[in-house]
């Protein structure tokens, strides 16, 4: 059975859809009402930095152009008082006026504001999340969608901001998406498995809103997203954190939703490797390019959220049943990522001298790397100072690439020691030009060529070299090195990186990536307004500002985990 919903574009039209009764859903079935019951404890006090000048006070850059999408211009004047008070303050607050300092912002904050403001998405009137892009110069594909992974910057520019309530409907709504049947060509998804993205779908002839999720049925390549349930949960410990209320994950809801990731990815099979098998296109290198198998940046999320479930799980049975399942995982992972994944010189250089064949319990080359596949580049990268996790290991297959967010990601979770972790900085000072260039920052490195790339990536148009994944540059990244330089004691880095930044992303209006070996090139298909451009931004912005902030997404060193290493000098600073 189906039904016909309609969808309201930016421009006002009206697009008819079909709806598949599996791939809708009328929420009225479940009361998230009673939810709001609870009570809610906010606590909001800041630290603040440079002379209480925190970007949280000046960035309520409020246009007049601003317009809500699903929802009309009278049921939005309601709202405005959620999100701005006279002068520039935050409602509920209760900043005292002594405090309350009034300054000229950097124009990029107010502008980025009001795009972010203008790309929120509202399900039968409260805010649930912001679209990919408010770019209407073509055709809008998935991108006028609220994608979970998306919306992680732009939840914590709201949370950092003093506006929970948005980060709440948002991790509501999603958990509510993840009970659904999920079938893709008859085949039944995993339970615990979060949409890829949702969108927001209004009937205005019974003036009726409805919500359709892709769990990856839609997905170019039809492949279901991994990290979704990993975002979830390191968003829902975010916003513990900022907020200090615990009641929405200990909600039984929250934590049934975070035991059912848990179940997916805990589950017992044949692997020999404590490592999250997965398939190309399952995070955010959402096409093929080679990353199959045990990619870094879904070992890096999965670390981190195992890290926040243990954290967030309630010690009823239940929960204390799966809190020790996690501790004996994260043991057994670290200690895989920190001995394999790790290369420094003087790994490269064991590697180089591998012998092969070997069996055994005392076998050096245990995953019998081939010396002759050491690709010629990775020689000249690896500086005599610095080091970082590889792309990749699986047998017979190193993929040395160098991969942004699960570096950045694996100093957040401490998944990479101290010494890791200013050894990856070390990393990125050394070889500023080819991860930074001229603008912020390279997805991975180096981007591959000519025959390699015909077949990893299927001949793909759209990941040709130095393009979109493939060695393109993404300014959302931005968050995520400045999170990574605020907890290793580098801000200066950051700092480079956001003058960078800013001399063009405005100018350019926010393209979702850029091209070339520099990033000097506007992408050849980068959407305009990309909203996790924006979000990013804004987040590096208030958090160099205010660095107290980084404890929504850091956690520090677990000793227990931590490994006797034997590696080279390059560790120590």
């Amino acid at each position: 059975m189906s039904t016909v919903a309609t969808d309201v574009l930016q421009n006002g039209s009206v697009r008819s859809h079909e709806l598949v009764s599996s791939n809708a859903v009328d929420e009225d079935d479940f009361d998230f009402s009673r939810l709001e019951d609870r009570p809610r404890p906010l606590n909001m006090e800041r630290k603040r930095s440079m002379d209480e000048r925190s970007i949280n006070e000046l960035s309520m850059g409020y246009s007049p152009k601003y317009s809500a999408r699903h929802i009309d211009n009278s049921r939005f004047a309601d709202h405005l008082d959620n999100f701005f008070s006279p002068g520039g303050r935050r409602s509920g607050l209760n900043t005292p006026t002594s405090n309350f300092h009034v300054f000229e912002p950097h124009p990029m904050v107010v502008e980025a504001w009001d795009a972010l403001r203008r790309s929120l998405v509202f399900f039968r009137g409260q805010p649930v999340g912001t679209i990919a892009a408010l770019d209407n110069s073509e055709s809008s594909l998935n991108y006028d969608q609220v994608f979970v992974r998306d919306f992680v910057p732009s939840a914590l520019a709201f949370l950092m901001n003093g506006e929970p309530e948005i980060v709440k409907n948002f991790i509501l709504k999603t958990l509510r998406l993840q009970s659904w049947e999920k079938k893709v060509d008859r085949f039944k998804l995993g339970e615990g498995v979060m949409p890829a993205s949702f969108k927001v779908l209004h009937d205005p002839v019974r003036n009726y809103e409805t919500l359709i999720a892709d769990f990856g049925e839609s997905a170019i390549g039809r492949v279901a997203p991994v990290d979704s349930g990993f975002w979830w949960i390191i968003l829902l410990r975010a916003y513990t954190k900022s907020t200090g209320d615990s009641s929405l994950a200990d909600l039984p809801e929250c934590q049934r939703g975070m035991r059912l990731i848990l179940s997916l990815c805990l589950s017992e099979g044949f692997d020999t490797f404590p490592t999250l098998l997965c398939a190309d296109g399952c995070c955010m290198v959402d096409r093929r390019m080679g990353v199959y198998g045990y990619p870094i940046e879904i070992q890096a999320l999965f670390f981190m959220a195992l890290r926040c479930a243990s954290l967030l799980l309630k010690p009823d049975d239940e929960g204390k049943e799966f809190v020790e399942r996690i501790a004996k995982r994260l043991h057994a992972l670290s200690f895989h990522m920190r001995s394999y994944f790790w290369l420094d010189l003087k790994q490269l250089n064991d590697i180089y001298r591998y012998k092969t064949e070997e069996y055994s319990h005392t076998a050096v080359n245990k995953f019998n790397v081939i010396p002759d596949s050491l690709p010629e580049w990775v020689f000249d990268f690896i500086p005599s100072r610095g080091g970082y996790f590889i792309g990749n290991v699986s047998p017979a297959r190193m993929d040395f690439r160098w991969f942004c967010l699960g570096n950045c990601m694996a100093i957040l979770s401490s998944l990479a020691t101290p010494e890791q972790s200013a050894a990856i900085m070390d990393l990125i000072e050394s070889r500023w030009e080819e991860l930074v260039g001229e603008m912020p920052l390279k997805v991975c490195y180096p981007a591959i060529e000519n025959h390699e790339w015909r077949i990893e990536t299927g001949c793909d148009p759209k990941n040709t070299r130095w393009s979109y994944h493939n060695g393109g540059s993404w300014p959302v990244l931005l968050w995520l090195l400045t999170a990574a330089c605020v907890k290793t004691g580098r801000p200066q880095i950051a700092r480079r990186a956001l003058d960078l930044a800013e001399s063009r992303l405005s100018k350019d209006s926010w393209p979702e990536y850029y091209d070339g070996k520099l990033g000097r090139f506007i992408g050849k298909q980068a959407r305009k307004n990309q909203t996790w451009s924006i979000a990013g931004y804004l987040v590096a912005k208030m958090m160099l500002e205010d660095p107290s902030h980084l404890g929504m997404v850091s956690l520090e060193e677990d000793k227990q985990m931590k490994p006797a290493m034997r590696r080279s000098s390059s560790w120590t600073c």
